[in-house]
C-alpha cells in the first residue's frame, strides 16, 4: 500500500488505495494538492474540506480534485477504504490534456459524485483491472495510456453527472449563481482581494445585495469566505513549507507582517509561529 503524496504525485501518475487508518494521517492540517485526484470511496464514511467548503462522503461516491485544490481531512472511519489514482501536475499540463474537463467546464461545482450500485460496480472493476496491471512485471501503463484512461474517467464522470442531474442544466435560484460565482472569484483572488467591495465591482454588484445574497445562500458572511480561503492557504504554507512567515504574509497580500500576525491569532487562536511549532 503506497501513501498518497501530500503535495504532488511524484510520478506521471500513481494508482494506489489507502485505509481510512492512513487518510486519518492527513487531516492534522490543510494542504494545496497540485495533482489532479481522482478517488473512489470503497467502503465507509468519512468528511473534509475541499477549498472552502465542508462535505460528506460515503460508499460509492467518488471524488474528483482539481490541481490547485485545498485538502482537509476531518475524519475517516476505521473500517473506510479508498482506491485513488493520481496524475501530476507536469502530466495534466502536456499538451495531450490541452482540452481536458475540469468541474467547471462540466458547470459543476460539487467535486463529489454520488454512484448507484450498478456504476460503482463497473468503477470497482476498472481499478481492480489498473491494479493488476500495475503489478505486471511489464509496463504496460505508460504515460500514453494513462491518457486515454484520464479521458475515460471524465466521460464516466461526466454521464454519472448528468444521470443524477448534477449539472446545471436550468436556472438556478439567483442567490446562488452569485453564490458560485462570488466562490469561484474568492478562490482566484483572496490572496489579492481582502475585501468584499472588491468582488461586489468584479461581479458588477451592490455591496449589501451581494452581501445578503452569500449570507441566504451559505449561511455564512461575504467576508468569512474570504477569511477561510487566506487562512487556509496560510495554515497549509505553515506546516508544508519552510518559507519564512514574512514571506508567507506577503504571498497572501499582508505587507505588515504584525496585522498578518494579528489576523492569523484571531481566526486560530495561535500565532502563526505557535501554529508552525504545534503537532
Amino acid at each position: 500500500m503506497q501513501e498518497i503524496p501530500l503535495l504532488d504525485c511524484p510520478s506521471p501518475f500513481l494508482v494506489g488505495d489507502a485505509s481510512g487508518k492512513i487518510m486519518n494521517e492527513y487531516g492534522r492540517f490543510p494542504c494545496k494538492i497540485k495533482c489532479g485526484v481522482y478517488a473512489f470511496m470503497v467502503r465507509g464514511q468519512a468528511s473534509a474540506t475541499i477549498n472552502i467548503t465542508r462535505y460528506n462522503f460515503k460508499e460509492g461516491d467518488v471524488l474528483w480534485l482539481e490541481s490547485g485544490s485545498f485538502l482537509l481531512i476531518h475524519e475517516f472511519s476505521d473500517n473506510a477504504l479508498v482506491y485513488y489514482l493520481l496524475f501530476s501536475y507536469d502530466f495534466l499540463e502536456k499538451s495531450t490534456f490541452r482540452h481536458r474537463v475540469t468541474l467547471s467546464t462540466m458547470e459543476l461545482h460539487n467535486p463529489i459524485f454520488h454512484t448507484d450500485k450498478e456504476v460503482s460496480a463497473v468503477i470497482e472493476k476498472g481499478f481492480d483491472m489498473l491494479f493488476g496491471a500495475v503489478n505486471l512485471k511489464q509496463d504496460i501503463l505508460t504515460p500514453d495510456v494513462m491518457v486515454y484512461v484520464y479521458q475515460i474517467i471524465e466521460h464516466l464522470l461526466i454521464e454519472s453527472a448528468r444521470r443524477h442531474k448534477s449539472i446545471v442544466a436550468k436556472p438556478q435560484v439567483r442567490r446562488t449563481e452569485i453564490y458560485h460565482e462570488y466562490n469561484d472569484l474568492v478562490l482566484k483572488h483572496y490572496s489579492e482581494w481582502h475585501h468584499v467591495s472588491e468582488y461586489a465591482e468584479a461581479m458588477h454588484l451592490t455591496l449589501p445585495h451581494l452581501c445578503s445574497s452569500i449570507k441566504a445562500a451559505c449561511g455564512k458572511t461575504a467576508g468569512e469566505l474570504i477569511d477561510e480561503a487566506i487562512i487556509t492557504d496560510a495554515k497549509a504554507q505553515l506546516k508544508i513549507t519552510n518559507h519564512q512567515i514574512k514571506e508567507i504574509a506577503l504571498s497572501l497580500g499582508f505587507e505588515n507582517v504584525a496585522f498578518f500576525n494579528r489576523f492569523f491569532k484571531a481566526h486560530t487562536n495561535m500565532t502563526p509561529r505557535e501554529y508552525r511549532n504545534s503537532e
